[in-house]
């Protein structure tokens, strides 16, 4: 099984085991990694052959309606159900001890702390099982997130006031990103009529849920992450010049965004950029691999040496 089929069927499994209500399959489709950006019948199709796969693994999937008025039947795993003996290599066991100490705190501590016992109740010895100098860094300290969290699973739409605003803002949740250490609400503001993103250590006073569940629909082909990353890059990233050397032919998104090319031999050029958000950049020269080297500044080169000795498995 490959690694991408493997996290899409464990995402699935989540997903079912964490709900008392019955999900759609179009629920699923917007809200579980590995089936958001499918057309409609490559989803069909793939969840269909997800969904024999679980039964043939021993995973009891049940079929029903929340209620008499629903016309479409959702899915679901019971949470008493006996679900298949599983062994761990000590790798895998790094990574659940690691996953179970994480969620500290808000309203995913209590299933943490329930994961632990269990891990501990089969024989797992998480103490042990952590790598040394390895600790969870995800906290949660923001009041808002517990409601923001309950309101974007239901798909309600929310109200609150916002420090910079200084007035109260009625949003339509699409997802909850931790960027760098603080945690951020993608989402449709209704009174700006767009997309917008809050830090949720600006959020004052409580968060009020409005609407029935269900009413907020995250639009097909959302990547919440990335409107994160960009919003925070746009406000709080300094702008940052950099020189790169650009194999020929190479790095058409580098050069989209340069203010200055120029050669350099007959196999290189110099490309000048100025960008905000130095890990962005550092992410997109990366996915050029050999073609571009970093001249400038010495922060993006020596993260971008780094992360390539580290993918090589080369130390130092």
């Amino acid at each position: 099984m490959s690694a991408r089929k493997t996290e899409r069927l464990l995402n699935l499994v989540i997903c079912l085991l964490a709900t008392r209500r019955y999900l759609t399959a179009d629920y699923i489709r917007r809200n579980v990694a590995g089936y958001q950006d499918l057309g409609d019948e490559a989803f069909k199709r793939k969840f269909e052959r997800d969904k024999e796969e679980l039964r043939e693994l021993g995973i009891p999937l049940e079929v029903g309606t929340n209620s008499v008025f629903d016309e479409e039947p959702g899915y679901r795993i019971p949470r008493d159900a006996q679900l298949p003996e599983i062994s761990f290599t000590p790798a895998e066991l790094s990574v659940l001890a690691l996953a179970a100490r994480t969620w500290q705190h808000a309203v995913l501590g209590a299933p943490a702390a329930e994961a632990r016992l269990k891990l501990q109740a089969a024989g797992i010895p998480l103490d042990e099982a952590t790598p040394t100098g390895v600790e969870a860094r995800l906290r949660i300290r923001e009041p808002a997130f517990e409601p923001l969290f309950d309101a974007t699973c239901a798909g309600r739409a929310v109200r609150f006031d916002y420090r910079e605003a200084g007035a109260s803002r009625e949003v339509e949740p699409w997802g909850l990103v931790s960027w760098h250490g603080a945690w951020y609400l993608a989402g449709y503001d209704r009174m700006r009529r767009d997309v917008r993103v809050f830090r949720l250590s600006r959020i004052v006073g409580p968060v009020e849920p409005i609407g029935p569940e269900g009413a907020v629909r995250v639009p097909e082909g959302t990547d919440v992450r990335a409107l994160v990353r960009a919003a925070v890059e746009a406000t709080e990233s300094p702008e940052i010049e950099a020189l790169l050397l650009v194999r020929r032919g190479t790095g058409i998104g580098l050069r989209r965004d340069a203010w200055r090319v120029e050669p350099y031999d007959e196999r290189w050029e110099l490309v000048s950029l100025r960008v905000r958000g130095e890990l962005r950049l550092i992410d997109e020269i990366l996915s050029y691999g050999s073609d571009v080297v970093v001249l400038d500044p010495p922060s993006v080169r020596a993260a971008v040496l780094a992360k390539l000795r580290f993918a090589a498995g080369v130390g130092g």
